[in-house]
């Protein structure tokens, strides 16, 4: 889509001095060399120590974002963890400016919550992050603060989500694509990546576009729910 915010992202690797220390000697980030970007809503995908975070958060402080969350006006650090690979990354825009940018981790969301009380900001409902669930308190905040024609970055937004709010985050997702947004979200969530208008990467295989039911994540919950007591017998009798 000709629209989109952001068009390629792409590692300078001609910058790169040593591919045996980390970031770069992440597999992903070893053989990665650029991402087209063509759909509204790109998932990324991936077992868990693939890379998916390290490469989302470098993503997202790339694009001038706070590592722990929030927009480009927060500039908190709870502590400094995140790599120097977004000193690495060219991200290519299109000509259309997106009028707002957020980055939503899991990880640090109580940091967040707690930043916005510490500055009073308004703009993230009527409640205190706080005074809510952590479920509630991410769609509080993704129904106040995500407005039309902006560029999200989520990193696992499922973490504290109860599967009918999943489905609540995927209607608010298709809402605010329909009004110019766009969205790179890292997850597990076999909900999430059911988005028929969205595109499935699997880091498991370098960012290889995959269909819905290919995945690991849709065939091994589907697997386990079909029948869960042969799956259980399985898991729990495997040593014997």
């Amino acid at each position: 889509m000709s629209d989109l915010f952001l068009q390629k992202i792409s590692l300078k690797k001609e910058m790169v001095e040593n591919f045996k220390r980390y970031p770069f000697n992440i597999d992903i980030i070893k053989n990665f060399d650029s991402l087209e970007l063509s759909c509204p809503v790109t998932f990324l995908i991936g077992e868990n120590g693939t890379g998916k975070s390290t490469f989302i958060e470098a993503l997202a402080v790339k694009c001038g974002l706070n590592a722990e969350g929030g927009t480009q006006n927060f500039n908190f650090r709870t502590r400094e963890t995140h790599s120097s690979l977004y000193e690495y990354l060219e991200v290519n825009h299109f000509e259309r400016k997106c009028e707002t940018k957020f980055f939503l981790r899991a990880e640090s969301f109580y940091n967040l919550a707690s930043e916005i009380d510490t500055l009073g900001v308004s703009g993230y409902g009527m409640n205190s992050l706080h005074a809510c669930s952590h479920g509630e308190s991410f769609i509080q905040l993704i129904e106040n603060r995500f407005t039309p024609n902006g560029l999200y970055i989520l990193d696992e937004p499922e973490a504290a989500l109860s599967p009918t709010r999943q489905m609540t985050l995927l209607y608010l997702i298709h809402e605010l694509v329909k009004q110019g947004c766009q969205f790179i979200i890292a997850t597990h969530s076999p909900i999430l990546i059911s988005y028929k208008y969205g595109k499935i990467l699997d880091l498991n295989n370098n960012f290889a576009e995959i269909d819905y039911q290919d995945t690991e994540i849709y065939q091994v919950y589907k697997m386990y729910l079909d029948n869960p007591d042969a799956m259980q017998e399985r898991l729990f009798n495997k040593n014997d």
